[in-house]
Order: C-alpha cells, then structure tokens, then sequence
C-alpha cells in the first residue's frame, strides 16, 4: 500500500539540474531499504520557484525541499521516508509575514505563494502530466462532457463572454467575441481551432511550463472551443525548442483517443474533433497570429493584412480562432464553476488571474499567478522577495520586447490590461523582467531593440527599415556620439513606426525607446550631453581611473593593459592616459588592491 508520494518537479528548469537523476537515485534507494511498494514517486510540471529547483514535496506532510541534489537522497530516504524526521536543512521556511507555524510549513504559508492564485497552474506540480487517470481524478474532461452533454454551442460562447476572460498571449481581445464571430457562417463550413504555444519573448515560460505540467487542460479546452465554433480539427503549434512539453502534449493527445475524448462520437455524441502538432523553428514573428497560420500551413512565417480576421479567413483559408495556452487553460474551470465565479476575481476589466515569467534582479525568479489587479509592489517584494544585495529597485519591464518599463515611482500599479497601457507598457505574454539600480535603462531599450530588429520578418518597410534606424542612434548614444535632437529622432520614428508596421510585432517594437525616454529621459541627457553613463554599464562611455591614495605602484595593471595608457614609477601611483585607453577593463580586473575604479 503506497503510504506517501514524493512529487518532484519534472518542469525544464529542474531537469536540467537534474531531477530525473534524482527520481532514478531514490528509486534505488527505496528499493535497496524494501519500502519501494509504500512510496511513489511522481514527476510533476513545474511548481514555480526555479531559483531554488529542484523542488521535491513529501506528501501527506507536505514537507517541500528545495535545491535537492543527488546526493541528498540517501538522507531524505532515511530520515524522512523510514524515521519521519524532515531533513531541515533542505526544508523551504521563508515564512510570509504575519504567519507563525510550528512544524512543516504549509505552501499557503510561505511569502513565495501566499499571495497567488494558481488558476491556469492548478495541476502544474500536483499531478503526474503524463497519466490522463490523475487529470480525469482532478476533474479533468467533466467540462467537455457537460458542454456536449448538457450545453447548446451558444451557451458555451456565453458563458466565456459573460465571464470577461480575455486573451492570455498579449492584446487581450475578448475570448468570447472572438469565438462567437468564428461561430457565424454558412452551415457545414470547415473551421479551425489552434493554439499559440510559439512564446517567444526572451524569458518567458508559461505557456511551456503548462503544457509539461497540464497538457490535458489545454486539449479538454480546445475540444470545447471547437464545439462552440463548429469545428472538427485543430493545431498546436509549439516551438520545437520546447522538447519536454513537445513530448508530454504527444502523449496526452494519444491518451486521450484512446480514452475516446478526441476522435469521433467524444461521449456518446456526434462531435467529432481531432488534434495535430505542428512544431515552429522559433521566429519570432510566428508568435504573430496570421504568420502562425503562414507557418502552419508550409509558407514562410509572415504575417497578413488584416481584415480578414482569422475568424472569418484564417487557417486554409477557413474561419480559425486562435488562443494561446494559457487562456485555454482557464476555460475548463469557467464552464465547471460558471461565469460569475470567474468575474470575482482579478479587476473590473480584468478578470481572473495572470501568469508571469518572473525574472531579472530579483530573489525568487519563477513561475508566479496572481489574481489581475495585483499591484506590482507586491509581485516583486512579496512574491519575488526583493532585490538581492540591497540595491534598489529601478524599473520592471512588462510585455518583453514590445512592452515598457515601469519605474520604481509607479510600483504600486495594479498589472491590468489597461493599467499597463495607461502608463505605456503592456501586459503581454507574461514576461516581468526585474532591473535594478545597476541597469542602464538606454542600454535596456538597445538590448530589446536589437531583438526585435533580428526578428522582424522584413515584409513592411516600417519594420524592417525603421526600427534598424532607431538601433543606429541608440548605438550611438551608447557609444558617446549622441547629438542633440536624437531624443526626438527616436520619438518621430518610433511613433511613425506604430502607426505604420503591418502587425503588431512592428507596431509595438518601439515600446521601450518610448517608455524609457518617458520615465529615464535624464538617462539619455546624460549619455548624449555629458558623454557619461550613469549606471556605468556603456563600455564606451566608461572612465577608469587609479585612486592615488590606494595604488601601490605594483604595476601589474600597466603589464595588462593592451595599448600601453597606462604609466609611472615602481611603488608610487601610476595614472591611466585617457586619450590611450581603449576602455577594455584589463587594469581594473587584475588590481589586487581596488586601486582602479570604473566612472
């Protein structure tokens, strides 16, 4: 009789620190001590806290280790599975304030979860994703029977309209709408339902942690969908740099035709619906809906004019709606509970949760959800921890590449759809990348920049040429060959860009040029009039200098450096000829003093 589960994360974050090895090594290890039949041990998708994985959760106790390693096995077989002693020094106990436990510490009590709502993460760390058995036994499927069993295809368009959940991939259109346009036309009309599990900004991984931890949810959400619009077959289609998830989502769409839940007659009906994989090469403009469907059906991933919408001519040409994981994550949940249920929480035009990439200069990166609304305050000091090493927090960019900086002055903003724009960012996928003081916000808006320059298909002229123009004068500025007037260059240009590119990879790229001169236009001053970066982190801009008072006269530093600028006499000070330097860093990094200091 199996006593207790050991839930360890399977996501792609622990994988590579080896959880697999660790689930091997503990099967052993249960084996060699003859309690192998009383304890399971379950690969889950990921439960959130990356920074400290691989995560492992002893249950009943719920006793949750972080940062296990191999050799932590052997100790965690015999102190806690034989003797019932939790091995404390692994034990996470970041308690939230406010909350006093004695004992193992309940998830709920611990700053990192307190304050999330795990909506489109409800199964991510709690079920074995590849075992169809452990969806159904978490109420998996009872959503599509009831919309075949109980439901007329207008009722399900109803209920996600009445329910206000918008789209999770980024421009945030009515789910409800976009169905319910994709549900008109002519009876018999071949239609399409897929999803967008492309997810391309750097540094995101919702989508791709829900499909390794709950593929089963997103399939039972697109056989809903494709019951309400009238259609019979789908796609996901998933960059193929998603290995895990790739695997995981193959293997629930052939658990469940054979469960019969996708196929012909699913539940004893005449609904008929089947799934197919399609795998992106990873450009990024195929996040893009219209260049999605180019990709899906063989042409080169570009996007297209619009109207038509897909809606009304999408995939092959046949009404499609597209969604991405995370919106059909939440669908199963709002026709089991209804859409009343779903309108309580998140904000007055943001409903339900939000999942975010949570990285940067901050304690806890992850995976976190929070109910629309949350301030940011709270993602980054409760939730995220802080900034390590005391240093203060200086802006978060939400929305990756196409979104905008918030500064420390708007931190208590609520993260909404319009709250966001109002203040020129975006929500988008889910990226939320934090900076601190130690970050050049001129450099950030370059980083983005160039990423959107690489991945811009080329087909519009705004894009293709006017965003590489607007990276030729942050090159500049950066570099020391500002001039005056390249602050309003990049404005005119970033504007006319907006109002001009074909789709909205072009028509968003400008976003941080614009909210960084918004919030940080003394940043730009600074690199452009005074040659300097204040945050000294433009190579080109720096000034190293030898503290007298500390130099020892070693002259290591003159050894090092590459174009001898650097002078003077054993065992006095020796000073750096700034007209010579070429700023490379060589002197700093081999003083063994501090003498050399960066300006």
């Amino acid at each position: 009789m199996i006593r207790t589960h050991v839930m360890v994360c399977g996501g792609t974050g622990c994988t590579s620190s080896d959880s697999p090895a660790i689930c091997a090594a503990m099967q052993k290890e249960l084996e060699a001590k003859g309690i192998a039949e009383e304890v399971k041990i379950v690969q889950t998708g990921c439960f959130g806290l990356c920074a400290l994985g691989p995560i492992m959760i002893v249950y009943p106790d719920g006793t949750f280790y972080t940062q296990v390693t191999v050799d932590d096995v052997a100790e965690i077989v015999e102190e806690h599975l034989l003797k019932g002693r939790p091995v404390s020094r692994l034990v996470y106990d970041e308690v939230a304030e406010g909350h006093k436990v004695e004992g193992s510490v309940s998830l709920n009590d611990t700053a990192f979860y307190k304050s999330q709502l795990r909506l489109a993460l409800r199964n991510c760390g709690v079920i074995n994703p590849e075992n169809i058995d452990e969806y159904i036994a978490m109420d998996g499927y009872s959503a599509l029977g009831k919309c075949l069993t109980e439901m007329s295809r207008e009722d399900v368009i109803k209920v996600i309209t009445d329910s206000g959940l918008r789209g999770r991939g980024g421009g945030g259109f009515p789910t409800g709408r976009k169905w319910l346009f994709a549900a008109g036309g002519e009876p018999g009309t071949k239609k399409y339902v897929v999803c967008n599990a492309d997810e391309g900004d750097p540094g995101a991984f919702m989508d791709r942690s829900i499909l390794e931890g709950d593929p089963h949810a997103v399939i039972e959400a697109m056989a809903i969908a494709a019951y309400a619009i009238g259609a019979d077959e789908g796609y996901v289609y998933v960059r193929a740099e998603y290995p895990i998830a790739v695997k995981r989502l193959s293997i629930a769409i052939a658990q469940a035709r054979e469960y019969g839940l996708l196929g012909n007659g699913i539940f004893g009906t005449d609904f008929n619906f089947d799934l197919k994989i399609r795998l992106g090469a990873g450009a990024f403009v195929c996040g893009e809906e219209t260049a999605l469907l180019n990709s899906i059906e063989g042409m080169r991933g570009e996007p297209r004019p619009r109207p038509p919408f897909p809606a009304v001519k999408g995939l092959f040409g046949q009404p499609t709606i597209i969604n991405n994981v995370e919106t059909y994550a939440n669908i199963p949940q709002i026709i089991l509970k209804g859409a009343e249920w779903f309108n309580t929480i998140g904000s007055e035009k943001s409903k339900g949760t939000k999942v975010f990439a949570l990285g940067g200069k901050i304690r806890h990166t992850g995976l976190v959800e929070v109910p629309m609304g949350t301030p940011l305050s709270t993602i980054i000091n409760e939730i995220g921890g802080g900034i390590p090493g005391g240093k203060k927090f200086k802006a978060a960019q939400t929305g990756g590449p196409s979104g905008g900086c918030i500064p420390a002055s708007l931190i208590d903003t609520p993260v909404d759809y319009d709250s966001l724009i109002a203040i020129g960012s975006m929500m988008g996928s889910g990226g939320l990348i934090v900076m601190d003081e130690d970050n050049c916000m001129v450099d950030i808006a370059k980083f983005f920049l160039t990423f959107t320059v690489d991945e811009s298909c080329g087909k519009c002229t705004p894009c293709r040429e006017g965003t590489k123009r607007m990276l030729e004068i942050l090159d500049r500025i950066t570099e020391g060959k500002g001039e005056e007037g390249d602050i309003e260059r990049l404005e005119e240009l970033a504007y006319t860009i907006k109002a001009t590119a074909l789709c909205g990879l072009g028509q968003t790229a400008p976003n941080p040029v614009l909210s960084t001169i918004r919030y940080f236009r003394d940043e730009y001053e600074a690199h452009i009039r005074d040659k300097v970066c204040p945050a000294h982190v433009c190579q080109k801009l720096a000034r190293y200098e030898i503290v007298a008072d500390k130099c020892k006269g070693c002259s290591l530093c003159s050894k090092k450096c590459p174009v001898g600028a650097i002078s003077g006499v054993i065992k006095n000070p020796f000073v750096i000829d700034q007209s010579k330097c070429i700023k490379c860093g060589a002197c700093m990094e081999s003083c063994k003093f501090g003498a050399i200091i960066k300006n």
